[in-house]
């Protein structure tokens, strides 16, 4: 069977479930009225009330999985959390939670990097299906989720997350957001608004969110959001000490070769200080949807556009000589514009639960995501190259009735991608990419221990006529997990897995200077399949006063995928090249939310917090951009209208580094916020004062490709507003 009749059977298969949603009858009406009522009711203040239970039985939006032992480190972000968290980009809302750190390319792009896994290994998803844009493929890439209008954020870690495909060997984010309404409402409307503002960004922001019933079981939804910034406001010099030590030493040779301008030029770039140039960002969003409720049953649907422009920051001391021979001034003068990223998705989605009765199955769950993507690289006011990428991915599951001890899920999920970019730096070819994957996750109940199993089966495509590349890989991962509780509810276990992901497009064709990030990146179309054995024991639940989550794990990899710097130069860019090896990785990631005093009036509690992680080739080498040792440590004080919490977060350095890779400096943040509710008898109003970075220390996170020019922001003040009702 040829390629193009192979998927064409794929669509037909995910055609038949999407098909039965459409026939939508009253499944067990009468046993959900009052479960229905009792959701409508909720609004996000309940957030508060589950901090607690973070370490517990918590049960978020993965469908088919329960306890989520196989999930072992999985954290949930909402209500005052998110609030005080919420961030442009959603890698930076999640920074504070252990086993998680941000590519912090610039304000404007920075993706989620968990366990040191970054790229094509973290999915990011929004309510379960993926962003459908091109975050996974370049840093410099920002993730088109807007985290202003989340309900809330997960972040699942650990061997099951394959089930949401195979580069999720990392972990997965998971955006909640209403755009489809999750529950019928028994009010006349509900809104849920923030409003902020900030000093070291200059942020204004604001997003609002509206639904409305509409009787005969519809819910109508509407949101948008507008957030602007100007160049952020940072401690100390724009660059690292070591490249400004460089930028020096070339300037006095330049001078001594009577180059007084070019000297002039890098030793300003050098001594830049206190605001980051190149680092603004304007964005907006708007989405439309509607669900319609009948019993356990529902359906909906909704159009959204996510829109956004932010600044590159160009690294000082480099030129964009991308002009053919004889053309070198040109060149020079146009790498002296700065760099913007103008990016616009139009997203539609849709999502169906038909219940299915008392049987084997309890219901058909179905997702579907398509996605119309532009972004467009400026260099000045002139276009450099445009990426235009057109997705789906759909997803159908069939979750099971527990029978007995036996409970589980199983189901299909088939994705594409058709991706062009055109101009002075397409570093990559047209190409297209075809996925289909099935896979299961079953639960057992033993008694003294419960046993778990995920398996997930994958046939990837990728396809480029312009260059005549055409590979198909078949891959299969699988995840093991036995887990027990004792009786006061502390939950321990130990989870096996084997992990497969085939290489993405970029990784195998890439050959070009990419003007954003500042590299002539080089792929290799024959990169083998990805392999990964895995091995993590977790402890997790109440120990006395205190909740504790505590996870280790360790992964054995074959022909692991990485971008390299070589040391050579190709248009006046460094070469960055795609290799393959064996890695070892291993890491450590820990949480203890510790009750020191408890009263009707006040709740005084110590959250503590560190990850570790060390990771390396068969040679011994250290992997490039590996987060190091980080520790936070916070002390809350709660009462009936006031939330305060004061903390530290120490970032150790890295000097375990690849070779041509600069080490970083360590760090320490001190943040404190206030949150009130200033309507007595009513939580459906936070106001949110809070200052991060105290003593506006400097700081450069080791995953960044940008870190020795792109500091983290200086001390900051903001104000937020949060309500709903």
């Amino acid at each position: 069977m040829n390629r193009s009749s192979k998927f064409s059977v794929n669509r037909s298969l995910l055609v038949l479930p999407l098909v039965s949603l459409a026939l939508v009858q009253p499944v067990q009406a009468q046993d959900t009225a009052q479960q229905a009522d009792a959701e409508s009711e909720k609004t996000s203040d309940d957030f508060h009330d589950r901090r607690y239970d973070r370490f517990g039985e918590l049960i978020v939006t993965a469908i088919g999985v329960t306890q989520l032992d196989v999930l072992a480190g999985t954290s949930v972000v909402e209500g005052i959390e998110l609030q005080r968290s919420l961030e442009s980009q959603i890698g930076e809302v999640l920074v504070d939670l252990p086993g998680v750190s941000a590519s912090s390319f610039s304000p404007g792009a920075s993706r989620p990097v968990l366990r040191g896994f970054q790229g094509e290994r973290v999915r990011v998803l929004v309510d379960g299906i993926g962003s459908i844009d091109v975050s996974n493929t370049s840093v410099d890439h920002a993730t088109s989720i807007d985290p202003l209008t989340a309900e809330s954020i997960e972040v699942l870690r650990g061997p099951a997350v394959l089930l949401y495909g195979s580069q999720a060997i990392g972990g997965a984010v998971n955006v909640i957001d209403k755009r489809i309404p999750q529950r019928m409402l028994r009010e006349p409307f509900h809104i849920d608004a923030t409003v902020s503002a900030d000093t070291a960004y200059d942020l204004r922001e604001a997003g609002a969110s509206l639904d409305i019933p509409a009787g005969s079981g519809f819910v109508f939804h509407i949101d948008g959001s507008y957030r602007d910034t100007d160049d952020v406001e940072i401690p100390g010099f724009v660059v690292s000490p070591l490249l400004r030590a460089d930028l020096l030493a070339v300037a006095d040779e330049e001078e001594e070769e009577g180059e007084f301008e070019e000297a002039d030029e890098l030793r300003e770039a050098a001594n830049r200080r206190g605001v980051l140039p190149s680092s603004d960002t304007r964005t907006w969003t708007g989405n439309a949807g509607f669900a319609f409720f009948e019993g356990d049953s529902n359906l909906g649907a909704s159009f959204g556009i996510y829109d956004t422009r932010y600044g590159v920051p160009s690294r000082p001391g480099a030129g964009h000589h991308h002009g053919e021979e004889g053309e070198e001034g040109e060149a020079e003068e146009e790498g002296e514009e700065t760099v913007s990223i103008d990016l616009r998705q139009y997203r539609a989605d849709m999502r169906g639960v038909l219940a299915l009765g008392d049987g084997f199955f309890k219901s058909l769950n179905t997702r579907v995501g398509y996605s119309d993507y532009t972004h467009t690289e400026f260099e000045g006011a002139e276009v450099g190259t445009v990426f235009d990428v057109q997705g789906l991915e759909a997803r159908a599951v069939l979750e099971q009735n527990a029978r007995g001890p036996w409970y589980g899920s199983i189901g299909t999920q088939y994705y594409f991608r058709d991706f062009d970019a055109f101009g002075a730096e397409a570093y990559v070819p047209k190409n297209r990419t075809d996925q289909f994957a099935l896979f299961a996750l079953q639960e057992f109940d033993l008694g003294l221990v419960e046993l778990e199993a995920a398996g997930r089966w994958e046939t990837t495509d990728v396809e480029s006529l312009a260059v005549g590349f055409e590979r198909s890989f078949d891959t299969f991962s699988g995840a093991l997990g036995i887990a027990h509780e004792t009786d006061g509810g502390l939950r321990f276990g130990v989870n096996a897995s084997r992990a497969e992901r085939a290489p993405s497009a970029e990784e195998l064709l890439s050959n070009g200077p990419h003007i954003a990030t500042q590299a002539f990146e080089i792929g290799d179309p024959n990169l083998r399949t990805e392999r990964a054995l895995g091995l993590e024991a977790f402890v997790r639940g109440k120990l006395g006063p205190a909740n504790i989550s505590l996870a280790v794990y360790r992964n054995w990899f074959d022909n692991y995928v990485y971008l390299d710097a070589t040391g050579e130069e190709e248009d006046d860019l460094p070469v960055f090249t795609y290799l393959q090896s064996d890695a070892d990785w291993f890491g450590v990631e820990a949480q203890v939310y510790y009750t020191l005093f408890d009263s009707s009036d006040l709740t005084v509690a110590a959250d503590l917090r560190g990850d570790y992680i060390r990771a390396e080739l068969a040679d011994g080498t250290p992997i490039p951009r590996i987060p190091p040792l980080s520790l936070l440590g916070a002390l809350e004080a709660q009462t009936s209208r006031f939330d305060g919490r004061i903390e530290v977060k120490y970032t150790d350095g890295q000097d375990r580094v690849a070779a041509f890779e600069t080490p970083s400096d360590s760090f320490t943040f001190v943040n404190a916020s206030l949150a009130w509710k200033p309507l007595l008898g009513n939580d459906n109003v936070t106001v949110l004062a809070q200052v991060d970075n105290i003593f506006d220390t400097e700081g450069r996170r080791h995953a960044s490709f940008t870190k020795d020019y792109v500091p983290l922001a200086g001390r900051n003040f903001k104000l937020s507003v949060r309500t709903s009702f």
